[in-house]
């Protein structure tokens, strides 16, 4: 996701431009569904401090955010300036977003839910990945 993001950043070609954002509209399609649906409602259950309620919210604010900014860049003329400076907050809400998850919300979930769980939650994720792909 990273990589397409910064392709999608980097390019000034419209067409480039809008089947990057087709591949990553996809890409974060799948990932929202399975967090949405697997691992969010886990997590949720699992943490009972405040502080992981915080990060439970701020997550999926976060999609939310995210999913209202996808229909915006979709009908942003691709060759234009707005498109860049659309594509660029995109790039850095996600970033943001899965910095933040990957350094707080996976290694609170990883303490919260125990390795066991993890792995039945991994396994039931890439199962709805490929169901999805």
């Amino acid at each position: 996701m990273r990589e397409l993001l910064a392709q999608l950043v980097g390019s000034d070609d419209a067409e480039a431009r809008r089947d990057l954002l087709g591949q990553i509209e996809h890409e974060i399609r799948v990932h929202s569904k399975v967090e949405e649906k697997i691992f969010y409602p886990a997590f949720k259950k699992a943490v009972r401090d405040e502080d992981g309620q915080k990060l439970f919210y701020e997550a999926t604010e976060e999609h939310h955010v995210v999913d209202m900014v996808i229909p915006e860049l979709k009908r942003t003329d691709p060759s234009s300036d707005q498109f860049a400076g659309k594509a660029k907050v995109l790039k850095d809400l996600i970033e943001h977003h899965a910095g933040e998850e990957e350094q707080e919300m996976f290694p609170e979930a990883k303490r919260a839910l125990g390795k066991d769980a993890l792995v039945r939650l991994g396994e039931e994720i890439m199962r709805m990945k490929e169901q999805m792909s």
